[in-house]
């Protein structure tokens, strides 16, 4: 099932009537309707809907919606889910994002800066229907064993990228991921090797899966790039500015929304070998994500 996203930009769009655009900003729309949230975010002003919520309210407002942003009808008359002919699809065309861990709160905030992006997605869950019914034709979700090799063809079929925003043990599981041309890693190794007295105990295991994930991910010879995060929080993005100085991580905090955006920005700047950041909300101002990638990987190949 192909996704046909409409090719007009964002801002070339006209909202419906029954909607009421309170501001577009860094190719973000933001509507000021009723809250249907499928994932929580907390902002410090009660009367403010996070980003997060105004486009997944923007999501769900049903079939008129859909078809005005240019997806196609979710269901077929019957009213069942559309079957798909796996066997029919030629591998030539790889355009799709694939997401780990697509029913983790900062997974499903990855799927929506991609659904703003105009990516064709697919996402890793265990319950098709509960993503068919969030994220509509926007996604396709792949319910199955990575382990399986059938299932993994089948996952990585069309996908040009990943993305995992969890440290959830995905390339321990993994094999050979041919055709794939970028790996992008959240990251919360830092703040895991940071962690004392109880709390370290607790994390061990989460530890030893993100580092034994960067390990395999640095070894698998696919350009990458690991952005290790402060402490992810549930705080409004867009709202802070960061901070990349080495040893961030191991104290700071981010926006789980802030996360998800530069992960997805991340996508199109592929480094020659592979890039590892560290990220927190801080004092600097980003203008232009592509710009500072482009820097970065830079000065980064310089040094290697």
């Amino acid at each position: 099932m192909a996704l046909r996203l409409s090719s007009a930009p964002l801002s070339a769009l006209s909202p419906p009537p029954s909607l009421s655009p309170s501001r577009l900003e860094a190719g973000r729309l933001f509507f000021s309707i009723p809250r249907r949230p499928f994932v929580r975010c907390y902002s410090s002003k009660k009367k403010e809907t996070s980003f997060t919520d105004q486009i997944l309210d923007y999501i769900e407002g049903g079939p008129k919606l859909r078809k005005w942003y240019g997806a196609p009808d979710l269901l077929p008359e019957d009213g069942g889910l559309e079957v798909e002919d796996e066997s029919s699809e030629i591998e030539e065309v790889r355009d799709a994002v694939l997401v780990t861990d697509g029913e983790s709160e900062i997974g499903q905030m990855v799927i929506l800066s991609l659904i703003l992006k105009r990516a064709p997605i697919k996402a890793l869950v265990k319950d098709k229907q509960a993503a068919t019914d969030a994220f509509g034709a926007y996604v396709k979700p792949m319910v199955g064993d990575i382990n399986d090799r059938s299932f993994l063809t089948k996952a990585l079929r069309g996908v040009r990228a990943i993305i995992c925003p969890s440290n959830d043990g995905f390339f321990s599981d993994i094999g050979q991921m041919k055709g794939v041309q970028h790996v992008v890693l959240l990251s919360q190794l830092a703040v895991y090797r940071r962690s004392s007295g109880l709390q370290a105990v607790m994390n061990s295991k989460l530890k030893k899966l993100a580092e034994k994930d960067e390990e395999i991910l640095i070894a698998l010879g696919i350009p990458y790039t690991i952005i290790r995060a402060g402490l992810l929080q549930n705080t409004p993005g867009g709202m802070q500015g960061f901070s990349f100085g080495e040893g961030v991580a191991a104290k700071g905090k981010l926006s789980k929304e802030d996360a998800a955006v530069i992960c997805v920005e991340a996508l199109d700047a592929v480094p020659q070998r592979g890039l590892v950041f560290e990220v927190v909300n801080g004092d600097e101002k980003v203008p232009d994500w592509k710009e500072w990638f482009a820097a970065l990987i830079k000065s980064t190949e310089e040094l290697q």
